[in-house]
């Protein structure tokens, strides 16, 4: 009950940001918001099943055209945007059907060529996509200011499903079977689990609101080129993310976002020149000496609990008295 108030606390909070911030620190808490749901996304089969998943920016990209594509002819923003999640989930579960059966880095290598496809895909496609000029996105005729809490509270809105989603994955049957899957496959198909199945609906789930994620990235910007929707560096961050706060854990995705985009913007500010290279350096020796991530770390230094005669209330430990 008390984390239940502290999350919506915290979501209530965060919802009365626009109240009092300006449009940059909008901006930054929509990416905030992105990044979240990026990270929590690729946990699903990344953190919890152990698939190093590279297809996000397929699915970032499939659901930006898929929202702008339904938005171009007339249907209002937010039916785009579900219309989105279903098309990159559709997408995902027959990928995910396809390419699954592969393991460790033939499955890594597997979802990395996806993006790459449809990338050429986006580019060639002219008469429906723009090719490679992009696609404009019609203009909403609201105020900026209106605008910048429109676009922070529905990709707020989406963190929290995504969440939420996470949430229900970690505590229910699927969440077990994936940590099965991840330890031993082989084992946890010889104990009744369904491992391919388990697998499809993990990708299927980390795809859900990514393509939302990317509709909404859409609509927000107004315009989308295929190199941008379909960059490399959208698969690899949500992996670096949810590493530096803690795979397979409900809260690291989010404080991986956090640290990230601090780091993001502390960099491009300083290191405006070489700020990819700084950041790159950065990230990895944060991975190297942390790889566990932060929750990892706080957990290692946390004081274990103490037992049946070893410390417990009431009893002196045996090496206590007499000594200097």
């Amino acid at each position: 009950m008390i984390r239940l108030v502290l999350g919506v606390a915290v979501v209530g909070g965060a919802a009365a940001v626009p109240l009092v911030a300006d449009n940059y620190l909008l901006r930054l808490g929509t990416m905030l918001a992105m990044y979240a749901v990026l990270a929590q996304s690729w946990n699903i089969i990344g953190g919890y099943a152990g698939y190093p998943s590279f297809a996000t920016a397929a699915f970032f990209g499939l659901g930006a055209y898929a929202g702008a594509l339904l938005q171009g002819a007339g249907a209002p923003m937010p039916l785009a945007w579900a219309f989105a999640c279903v098309v990159a989930a559709a997408f995902a579960a027959l990928l995910g059907s396809a390419i699954l059966h592969l393991k460790g880095h033939y499955f890594a290598i597997a979802s990395l060529v996806v993006a790459e496809v449809l990338l050429e895909i986006t580019t060639s496609w002219t008469s429906l996509t723009g090719g490679g000029m992009g696609l404009n996105l019609p203009i909403l005729r609201i105020p900026v200011d209106a605008q910048a809490r429109l676009f922070y509270w529905s990709m707020l809105a989406l963190a929290v499903a995504s969440f939420v989603m996470a949430w229900l994955v970690a505590r229910g049957r699927i969440g077990f079977a994936l940590r099965c899957i991840k330890q031993n496959e082989d084992a946890a198909a010889m104990v009744g689990i369904d491992t391919t199945f388990t697998k499809v609906v993990a990708f299927v789930l980390s795809a859900l609101f990514v393509g939302g994620a990317g509709a909404m990235y859409a609509s927000w910007v107004f315009y989308i080129e295929p190199p941008d929707v379909y960059a490399v560096l959208t698969s690899v961050k949500p992996i670096v993310m949810t590493l530096l706060g803690g795979a397979g854990t409900l809260f690291g995705p989010i404080i991986g976002a956090v640290l990230f985009l601090i780091m993001e913007e502390t960099v491009w500010r300083t290191f405006l020149s070489v700020h990819a290279a700084v950041l790159g350096l950065i990230i990895v020796a944060l991975i190297f000496f942390l790889p566990h991530g932060v929750l990892g770390l706080v957990k290692r230094r946390r004081p274990a609990a103490p037992t049946a005669g070893h410390g417990s209330a009431g009893q002196e430990p045996a090496n206590r008295g007499g000594g200097a």
